[in-house]
């Protein structure tokens, strides 16, 4: 059922879906394996996953790396041909994986995968250092790649920090809006700018209103009596009426008023 020099023969001498030729002389042409399931991406006898009924490959989904074995006793189901196992993230404990996993296959298919992890474990440390490096800089340590729970947080509190910071400008608005219109007053050392040009417009209304009131005073002119002059005279006439006799005494003068008498009658 499954005869792995024959299914080569075809693929090699004619057409392959998967095959890729680079190169325009014959001298230079090299010729690779698109398969995803490809160990080394070159298209040959040893390398070629579908003309091998025995085939071990490594690949990394995600930030995690799985072994995946193709055996001839599953040929007969393509739904399980591939056999998945998740490896550690430990580089050592990884390698003693791939050994016990790949005991029977061939010595240079399990080399080329332990080369194959070497060099995605390589990848995944760079692109770690790259991340840290964009989110808080060089000095920081290598984590873990976030997960999906990290991710919808970390969006939650962007969406967060931008509503709290409409909020702020909007309150940064209003106390603008409130000293401009004096409402602080003289209380608090805030900027001066802002303050002036508020300041500035207040002054200029109340210089027009207070020039308005100076020369509706200068135009209306009154006259008032002198209150002093008449009490003192009205002091004087009353004095007139009395005679001191000493010691702080005084009597009202009769015989003046005896004679203004007659001389009324006489009138």
């Amino acid at each position: 059922m499954q005869n792995d020099e024959m299914i080569w023969q075809v693929i090699n001498h004619q057409f392959c879906s998967y095959k890729r030729t680079i190169g325009k002389a014959k001298s230079d042409k090299t010729t690779f394996c698109q398969h995803p399931y490809s160990v080394t991406g070159l298209c040959n006898r040893t390398s070629c996953p579908l003309a091998n009924s025995l085939y071990a490959t490594l690949r990394e989904e995600n930030g995690k790396v799985f072994l995946c074995m193709k055996t001839v006793e599953r040929a007969h189901s393509p739904k399980n041909l591939w056999e998945k196992v998740l490896l550690s993230r430990n580089y050592a404990k990884a390698t003693t994986q791939i050994e016990e996993h790949l005991q029977f296959f061939p010595k240079a298919l399990m080399h080329r995968n332990k080369q194959r992890l070497t060099k995605i474990h390589q990848y995944l440390l760079r692109m770690r250092k790259i991340k840290l490096k964009e989110l808080s800089g060089r000095k920081a340590k290598i984590v873990q790649a976030p997960t999906r729970k990290i991710a919808q947080r970390e969006s939650r509190r962007e969406q967060k920090a931008l509503v709290a910071a409409k909020i702020t400008n909007k309150i940064e608005q209003e106390l603008v809006e409130r000293l401009a219109n004096g409402t602080y007053g003289d209380i608090y050392n805030f900027e001066q700018t802002t303050f002036n040009k508020a300041l500035g417009q207040t002054e200029d209304g109340e210089e027009e209103v207070e020039t308005e009131e100076s020369e509706e005073e200068d135009s209306v002119t009154e006259y008032v009596e002198d209150l002093e002059s008449d009490e003192e005279d009205s002091m004087e006439e009353d004095m007139e009426d009395f005679e001191y006799l000493g010691d702080g005494q005084w009597e009202e003068n009769e015989l003046e008023d005896e004679q203004m008498q007659e001389a009324g009658m006489a009138w």
